[in-house]
């Protein structure tokens, strides 16, 4: 196999709305190379329906919206981070708007053009702003345009971030990657890096997120020996189409058809979810994926029904015109019938620790979006505000990095390290991927029962014996041939362990965590959990 070097100022590892927002604001004629592992549109930005979280509305404020988060984020929301996320919104929005992102509008009586706001759950005020219901793809195909017509910027499409290279003195100085369509390892040497790698969700067997989730960034920050927190804060989307997957993943109905009436029944026609909350089907999205999945252990049943027939049909075509078309594809016309829905893992509310300028524990590492822990959602995260979470986070390590750089500076490759050359394989044997596949499917259905919606201190103890297991297991596949499963399940086997250790450090229950022996919320957990690969010795 051929290997061969690349210099450049700025590595950034994902091509979601994080990675994007940073090239977009990186300074101008630095070399800047951005490595995805699928085409570059492929990103959990893409399939996010709802929106961004802004306080752009006359009758709200950015202090309402950092009230509403830190209420939702049950006593680990830092107040400092939400101040300084909530603050941007407003500008940011209006970046992307001056950008050419077409977020959807209304005209006012006398004439004025607003954005047409939506509402989602754990919101007081309708401050969403949104394109329809398709808001991700929206924005991924503006940026992605934008960065593109930058002469400063090289995107390589189908490369896979092995690991990070850090020197003697701790410090990143790139990664390597593999070309997926040649085989070849290549050594990517860089001034900084930034790991906007999304987010673990394809570790659990159901889940929104396409199939690249595997938890690239956040295993490899871990290898290399970074801070990660936070990760048993899994938030699970409370209502996915039920009984029908695209491309591995479950169709996600957007929390905002809620907001506009829709309401949660079970399959006899029951409202439910007042029992449950004041705020009835718009309550926050912990208590509404909790209360779904007790009624449907209690009632032992498949799933529960979203009605939207309460709404005016023109309405739901034109608001939700991708969830319509979707449903209707698979025989469900939501203007005249219920969605029969689950919950399915959605969102990480942990991941790499980073400051308020997206630094992490690693000198020249910064992290943003999914897979970065900046504190802003603390124990769970409000509707909407991982878009925002991520321009700001981007953004603010753009500006560091910018300010950091020095041209004369040279890096030192003769003290880096990297770990030892791998041979790629582009398929296993059958007898192989077999095996791969037989690993792949405990995995996910290890997390689901055991590290899921509800949890058990004995579930997460069985939990931890068999992630060791599978990773002792995989190992024997690791020294002489590596393909792409191969690498993709190591990593995922990774934040696996991160969840289990993190959610075993955590005997109460508090946000998206709730340990069915440990009900109710524990005044000396009400902090961060932090691990690191020195802390747990865990290493596949």
């Amino acid at each position: 196999m051929k290997d061969s070097a690349t210099l450049v100022d700025y590595l950034v590892i994902g091509s979601g709305i994080a990675g994007l927002w940073f090239a977009w604001k990186a300074d101008r004629n630095k070399r800047i190379l951005i490595v995805t592992k699928k085409d570059s549109p492929e990103s959990n930005t893409n399939y996010a329906q709802g929106g961004i979280a802004a306080a752009v509305a006359e009758n709200d404020a950015p202090r309402l919206h950092y009230q509403d988060t830190v209420r939702v984020g049950s006593g680990l929301a830092h107040p400092d981070v939400v101040t300084l996320v909530t603050a941007a919104g407003p500008r940011l929005v209006r970046e992307l708007w001056d950008l050419g992102i077409k977020f959807t509008t209304r005209r006012e009586t006398d004439g004025k053009v607003e954005f047409d706001l939506g509402q989602e759950g754990g919101h007081r005020r309708r401050r969403i702003v949104h394109a329809r219901d398709a808001t991700g793809f929206e924005i991924e195909q503006g940026l992605l345009k934008a960065v593109r017509a930058r002469g400063d910027v090289t995107i390589w499409e189908e490369h896979l971030a092995v690991d990070l290279l850090i020197d003697e003195e701790r410090k990143c100085c790139g990664a390597d990657v593999l070309d997926k369509s040649t085989g070849e390892l290549k050594r990517v040497y860089a001034r900084f890096c930034l790991l906007a790698t999304g987010g673990v969700g394809q570790v659990y067997r159901h889940t929104t997120n396409p199939a690249i989730a595997t938890g690239d960034g956040i295993a490899m920050a871990y290898r290399a020996g970074a801070r990660i927190a936070n990760m048993e804060f899994i938030q699970f989307h409370p209502t996915t189409l039920f009984g029908h997957r695209i491309n591995d993943r479950v169709f996600l109905i957007s929390e905002a058809i809620r907001g506009e009436g829709a309401v949660l029944k079970t399959i006899d026609g029951k409202d439910f979810m007042p029992a449950y909350h004041p705020d009835g089907s718009l309550a926050p999205r912990d208590v509404v994926a909790r209360a779904i999945a007790t009624e449907l252990a209690r009632r032992g049943e498949e799933f529960v029904l979203l009605d939207c027939t309460s709404i005016e049909p023109s309405k739901l075509r034109e608001r939700f015109p991708n969830i319509y078309k979707t449903c209707l594809s698979f025989g469900i016309d939501i203007t005249r019938q219920p969605i029969p829905v689950v919950p399915a893992a959605h969102y990480v509310c942990g991941g790499i620790v980073v400051n308020t300028w997206g630094e992490t524990s690693i000198k020249r590492l910064f992290a943003a979006g999914e897979c970065a822990c900046s504190r802003l959602h603390g124990a769970n995260r409000l509707a909407s505000n991982s878009l925002l979470e991520a321009l700001v986070f981007a953004e603010r390590a753009a500006m560091k990095a910018n300010e950091e750089i020095v041209e004369e500076e040279s890096i030192s490759f003769e003290r880096l390290g990297g770990g030892d050359r791998i041979s790629f394989i582009k398929e296993a044997g059958h007898d192989k991927q077999a095996v791969i596949d037989e690993l792949l499917n405990r995995l996910r259905n290890l997390m689901w029962y055991y590290a899921g919606i509800v949890r058990s201190d004995s579930g997460l103890r069985e939990a931890d014996v068999q992630l060791a297991r599978m990773a002792a297991e995989l190992e024997r596949f690791i020294p002489k041939n590596i393909s792409i499963p191969i690498l993709e399940l190591r990593n995922m086997i990774t934040v696996a362990k991160l969840i289990v250790a993190c959610a075993s450090r955590r005997p109460e229950s508090r946000g998206l965590h709730y340990n069915q022996d440990h009900p109710f919320p524990d005044e000396r957990f009400e902090r961060d959990t932090v691990v690191s690969k020195d802390d747990l010795g865990f290493v596949v």
